[in-house]
């Protein structure tokens, strides 16, 4: 999979490896429609930085949500 194409397959295929990543109980913050394309290089870099870390500390956590509800639709 070439994560470096912006589509739909890939965008969703982020996201849902971001949730699990941050262990996210409430899975409709990476619900795939509700993100454009357009933002896919801002979630891509996200995603990037996020599979570098092994663990995350509860503020780490809350500041990629924060990120995350800043790109949404």
């Amino acid at each position: 999979m070439d994560l470096s194409i912006a589509n739909q397959k890939n965008l969703a295929y982020i996201l849902k490896e971001m949730g699990t990543k941050l262990a996210v109980v409430n899975t409709t913050l990476f619900d795939p429609e509700d993100y454009n394309l357009e933002k896919y290089d801002d979630l891509k870099w996200l995603y990037d930085h996020l599979m570098t870390k092994d663990s995350l500390s509860v503020s780490e956590t809350q500041a990629f949500i924060e990120e995350l509800s800043t790109i949404r639709k």
